[in-house]
């Protein structure tokens, strides 16, 4: 049987973090804001006792378990860091996700102004052409 959680309307931080994350991210996290006008929180608290949250979108079946990330960020610098990612599964819009990186996750969500863009892709080598005459 499976219990679907049950929801309370997002805080004002919360939104707007999540608009602001959604506004600041790839290309494609453009698209659901429109979602985030309708989402809720769910009852759901990681048990490490950070702040991620997951949402249920009004008028969409709860999201399936994935992770798509949208946005994610850094909050801090050097050792005393963590990071933060908003994603989707399956087109929905799924949740805000608070990481550890040198830091604990926070217990609290951050202030936009506070986030940067995590750089996390690989290194791209750039090989230089060969000067063979």
């Amino acid at each position: 049987m499976t219990v679907t959680p049950s929801t309370r309307p997002l805080t004002e931080h919360e939104r707007a973090l999540a608009l602001w994350m959604l506004e600041h991210g790839k290309p494609e996290a453009l698209q659901y804001i429109e979602q985030l006008a309708r989402a809720e929180a769910t009852s759901w608290r990681c048990v490490c006792g950070c702040a991620s949250f997951n949402f249920k979108v009004t008028g969409k079946p709860e999201a399936p378990a994935g992770v798509n990330i949208l946005g994610d960020y850094v909050v801090g610098e050097a050792d005393d860091c963590f990071g933060i990612f908003i994603y989707q599964s399956e087109g929905i819009l799924s949740g805000v996700e608070v990481y550890s990186l040198a830091a604990d996750a926070a217990q609290t969500l951050p202030r936009p102004d506070q986030l940067r863009p995590a750089n996390f892709e690989a290194v791209q080598t750039v090989s230089t052409p060969r000067d063979d005459a």
